[in-house]
């Protein structure tokens, strides 16, 4: 679950609710809590019927007393036919103040109370040729010294390749680019952009991956236009990423091609543990750590200062796809 860098706060407006009429928030709350729940059903019965496997349901509840409260669903398939671990979690908590994580951009609301809910997933596929994704849509809400309340959006999805295609590549950047458009043409390259540079490896100075749309502390359309804009990212989630995994699933590759998915997935690894904000507000916020952690692959390796070879495909990764670019 990440969180923005510093470097995009501008041009955030913040959404305020006078504390007055909780009635209101609270019914806010319900209907983001409605559509977070049925998109998590809707990807994972997907997903499930794609793959041939079932997903277990965890359902789980922090104990009283715990600095956490709240509960969630952790839906988790392994070892399947096309996904080795497919994880996506649905969560809403509360607790009495927020961590440091989600307040370096909002300085006013250092130790308020706060309620934060969302769903995350990460798929890592079984076959190299098929690329691991990431999405993530929530929403956190504080309440101000003043007894504000203030309201936020976060998201968006990215995509892992371990071998490069640019059809797929322009696919899921189109989807992306299309799932923003009702809202405004300047989200996109904003939204784009974010992602580039959030999900950067940066003591590698390296990509994780070809991006694609991630935006945080976003309230600026109020919270019907907010809330439209993160369910038509959430919605087009389905559409962006099985089309890629139908197209590469059944292409042939052998143990090297298969070594070196294991030799990436320690970067994605290295980006959870060292960069990724919304771990760090996991367990700083005293989260249920095995949800938090569901994004790890099963199985990833580490080479001493490994080398593509010049002009093959992996060498085509780095050049080709592991940079910057505007594929739509």
């Amino acid at each position: 679950m990440p969180w923005g860098p510093e470097q995009q706060r501008g041009n955030t407006m913040e959404h305020h609710n006078n504390k007055a009429p909780a009635d209101g928030g609270q019914a806010q709350a319900a209907e983001v809590r409605a559509y977070l729940t049925g998109l998590q059903k809707r990807i994972t019965e997907a997903v499930a019927s794609l793959d041939g496997a079932a997903f277990l349901r965890d359902d789980w509840e922090k104990a009283p007393g715990e600095p956490l409260q709240g509960s969630g669903t952790t839906l988790i398939l392994e070892n399947g036919a096309v996904f080795e671990r497919a994880g996506c979690g649905f969560s809403h908590v509360r607790g009495p103040r927020l961590p440091p994580s989600a307040t370096q951009h909002r300085p006013e609301l250092a130790g308020a109370p706060f309620e934060a809910m969302g769903v995350s997933l990460v798929f890592h596929p079984r076959s190299p040729m098929v690329p691991t994704v990431h999405m993530n849509v929530r929403m956190l809400a504080a309440t101000g010294d003043d007894g504000r309340e203030v309201c936020w959006f976060g998201g968006g999805m990215d995509l892992t390749p371990y071998y490069g295609f640019e059809a797929d590549a322009v696919h899921f950047h189109a989807s992306c680019k299309a799932a923003l458009a009702p809202f405004g043409e300047t989200l996109h390259p904003r939204f784009k952009t974010w992602c580039d540079e959030y999900f950067f490896l940066k003591h590698r100075a390296e990509q994780r991956g070809i991006g694609g749309i991630f935006f945080d502390d976003f309230s600026e359309l109020g919270f019907e236009g907010s809330f439209a804009m993160q369910r038509s990212v959430g919605d087009a989630f389905l559409g962006a990423y099985l089309p890629i995994v139908e197209r590469r699933r059944t292409l042939a590759y052998g143990q090297r091609e298969r070594d070196f998915q294991l030799y990436r997935r320690g970067r994605y690894v290295e980006f959870n543990l060292v960069w990724d904000r919304g771990t760090h507000f996991g367990l700083q916020s005293g989260g249920r750590t095995e949800s938090i952690l569901l994004s790890m692959p099963p199985l990833a390796s580490w080479s001493y200062q490994h080398q593509p070879e010049p002009g093959s495909p992996e060498d085509d990764l780095y050049r080709k796809f592991l940079v910057r670019k505007d594929w739509v």
